[in-house]
């Protein structure tokens, strides 16, 4: 098998490097932006690099991994559905309803296969928990805490083209409140403070969010998010039932600390980022990839499934900006409405 790269920063880097060792995978073809940074890529995995996309297509590839910028996201699956191929790529699709909806309704006009990189869905933890929501080991699930925060903010380049704190990094944990619960998101109301650096005010974004969502089942979740977790990189669900309580992300590099005489000390090496925290979630989600190429496995997650976490993550910025109760289903009408059923 052999397999297309595009964009070789630092998410295509992990990825090539996964692809690269898997015993199914005969030869990658490497390209960025950035020519050079592929070429070098290229050179340390004994693979090859192509001067552009379009090298990817007339060397000939039997798949596509996407991790180039979000704003290509779509055009690219759309360019890989044309031609017959199946996809994996990086989330979002766009940071649009629209360019989302194009993108799918390529896909699956094509018949083929775009599997998206919502990670935590490879994650033990997540994975652990949607276990015992599914089994009934909780009772009747009734409150559902999500957190997540970055041990520093991103550059300031980067905001404008992120989407925003809601679009950008709380869209993986509705991804996961859907997978875990198995229910859908009514009604969000959400807020945001942009009182940390400038930089947030100036690209229109905030550094820190919170979210109260029903679910349709009436389930109460909450969801909150920072760019300036000074203490370390800290993501976690907490899941309470009738029965029993568990936790998502709570082991010894979790930073937090007690305040209770026996409680647990402060972690001593806290999570410093994504890539540490879910690295071994991300090799599987390549290997997934493979096997559904290969015909082995159903796609675990398509791109529907990212619509469902963008339509939330858009209804909680329209809450934000118009201070009231959003529904999801206010985002789905004419066109958009036919495309989401």
């Amino acid at each position: 098998m052999r397999i297309g790269v595009i964009g070789t920063g630092r998410l295509g880097t992990i990825h090539a490097h996964t692809l690269s060792r898997h015993r199914d995978v005969g030869s990658l073809i490497l390209t960025d932006v950035d020519p050079a940074r592929a070429q070098a890529l290229a050179h340390r995995l004994g693979e090859t690099a192509a001067p552009g996309v379009d090298e990817i297509y007339t060397w000939g590839v039997d798949a596509v991994v996407i991790t180039a910028a979000t704003s290509a996201h779509a055009d690219l699956i759309g360019r890989a559905a044309r031609a017959g191929l199946p996809v994996f790529c990086e989330k979002p699709i766009s940071l649009d309803l629209a360019g989302t909806l194009q993108a799918i309704t390529e896909v699956e006009t094509a018949g083929t296969v775009l599997q998206m990189g919502f990670q935590r869905r490879f994650d033990v933890g997540y994975t652990g928990a949607r276990e015992a929501v599914r089994s009934g080991r909780l009772g009747r699930l009734h409150t559902v805490r999500a957190m997540a925060g970055d041990a520093e903010p991103p550059p300031a380049g980067y905001l404008p083209q992120s989407g925003g704190l809601y679009r950008d990094a709380l869209i993986h944990d509705f991804d996961m409140l859907r997978w875990v619960t198995g229910r859908e998101v009514t009604e969000v109301y959400a807020a945001g403070s942009d009182a940390g650096p400038a930089m947030f005010r100036e690209a229109g974004d905030v550094d820190t969010g919170a979210a109260l969502l029903t679910l349709d089942d009436g389930t109460l979740a909450t969801v909150t998010a920072t760019r300036l977790n000074g203490a370390g990189y800290d993501v976690r669900m907490e899941l309470a039932g009738e029965r029993d309580q568990i936790a998502v992300g709570l082991d010894d590099r979790t930073p937090i600390a007690s305040t209770e005489p026996t409680g647990p000390p402060a972690a001593d090496k806290p999570w410093t980022g994504f890539l540490e925290r879910f690295g071994p979630a991300y090799e599987a989600e390549l290997v997934a990839f493979v096997e559904v190429v290969r015909g082995e496995r159903a796609n675990p997650c398509d791109g529907r499934e990212a619509l469902q976490a963008l339509l939330i993550a858009e209804a909680c910025e329209l809450s934000r900006r118009e201070r009231r109760p959003v529904r999801p289903t206010e985002l789905v009408s004419g066109a958009t409405a036919a495309a989401y059923s």
